[in-house]
C-alpha cells in the first residue's frame, strides 16, 4: 500500500479547497505535478506545494498531517482509498464522496458528507451544522454511506437527507432531521430541542429529546424488527467502533404531522 503525505507547513490564513487531493485524482502524477495543483479556483490561490511539504508515492492512502478549520472540501468526491487527517478540517469534508474512508482526528466544519452516496467518515472530534445536509442548490443532502462522530453534532443535521446512517456518541443540536426524507440519525446521548421539523420519512434514534414538536404523535412502545437488523448492519461496517446494539423495545413518536408524517423518533430509554 502506497502512502502520500501532506505536511501542513503553517496554519493557513485563507480557506483552501482540498478536493483535488484524493487518490484517484493523484494517481500517476509526479510529486512536482502534485505540488503545482491549485487549492482553489482563484488566480491568487496557493498551490499544494506552497502549503504542504509533500512526500511519498501516490496510491490508496493520503495522510494530511496537521489541521485547520480553513481546510475545506477534504475528501470531497472520494471514490476509493483512505484519507487520514491529523487535526481539524473546515466545511464540506466528504461532500459527494462515493466510496472509501475519511478519518479526521479533530473537529469538522459545516456540511460534512453532504450529497455523499457511499463510504465511511469517522470524526474523532465534533461536527458542525448541517451534517449530511443540503446547501443552496442541492435537491437532497446525504444519499448514502455512513458517518460516525465521536463528539457532538451541530444544528439541522440530516437536512433533506435521503439515505445513509449518521451516528453520534454525543448530542445532536437543534432541529436534527429537518425536512429529512429518508435515512437514519442515531445518537447515544440524545437530541437537542425540536428534532424532525417537516420530517417526511426517516428515523431518528436516541435516548431522549430536549423538546418534542407538538406535531409528533406518541405511539407508545413498539418492538420493530428493523432495529436488530440496523444494529447488525452498523456492527458489520464499524466493527469495534459500533455503538451498543439497540434495545428490542422503544417508544415511537410519529411525525412530522405538519407534512406526510411518515417519519419517526424512536426513544431508547
Amino acid at each position: 500500500m502506497s502512502t502520500l503525505s501532506f505536511n501542513l507547513r503553517a496554519a493557513p490564513t485563507i480557506a483552501l479547497d482540498l478536493s483535488a487531493l484524493i487518490p484517484s485524482k493523484l494517481a500517476g502524477l509526479s510529486l512536482g505535478d502534485i505540488a503545482r495543483l491549485p487549492l482553489g479556483a482563484g488566480a491568487d490561490d496557493p498551490a499544494a506545494g506552497d502549503v504542504f511539504d509533500i512526500a511519498g508515492t501516490p496510491g490508496d492512502t493520503i495522510v494530511i498531517s496537521g489541521g485547520s478549520p480553513l481546510l475545506d472540501y477534504v475528501g470531497a468526491g472520494l471514490d476509493g482509498g483512505t484519507i487520514l487527517v491529523g487535526g481539524a478540517v473546515g466545511a464540506y469534508a466528504g461532500r459527494g464522496m462515493k466510496a472509501g474512508k475519511i478519518e479526521i482526528a479533530g473537529d469538522t466544519g459545516a456540511y460534512l458528507a453532504s450529497t455523499a452516496t457511499g463510504g465511511l467518515v469517522h470524526v474523532k472530534g465534533s461536527a458542525g451544522d448541517f451534517l449530511g445536509g443540503t446547501r443552496p442548490g442541492d435537491r437532497f443532502g446525504m444519499l448514502g454511506g455512513m458517518v460516525l462522530v465521536e463528539g457532538s453534532v451541530g444544528q439541522r443535521a440530516g437536512e433533506r437527507m435521503r439515505r445513509g446512517v449518521v451516528i453520534a456518541r454525543g448530542k445532536f443540536g437543534p432541529a436534527a432531521g429537518s425536512r429529512m426524507v429518508g435515512g437514519t440519525l442515531w445518537t447515544e446521548a440524545g437530541f437537542g430541542p425540536r428534532p424532525g421539523p417537516l420530517l417526511r420519512r426517516g428515523t431518528l434514534i436516541g435516548p431522549s429529546v430536549d423538546e418534542v414538536l407538538p406535531t409528533f404523535a406518541d405511539c407508545g412502545r413498539i418492538d420493530p424488527v428493523i432495529l436488530a437488523i440496523l444494529s447488525r448492519y452498523v456492527a458489520g461496517v464499524l466493527g469495534r467502533l459500533a455503538p451498543k446494539a439497540l434495545p428490542p423495545m422503544v417508544r415511537k413518536l410519529a411525525g412530522d404531522q405538519a407534512t406526510i408524517g411518515k417519519g419517526e423518533i424512536l426513544l431508547t430509554a
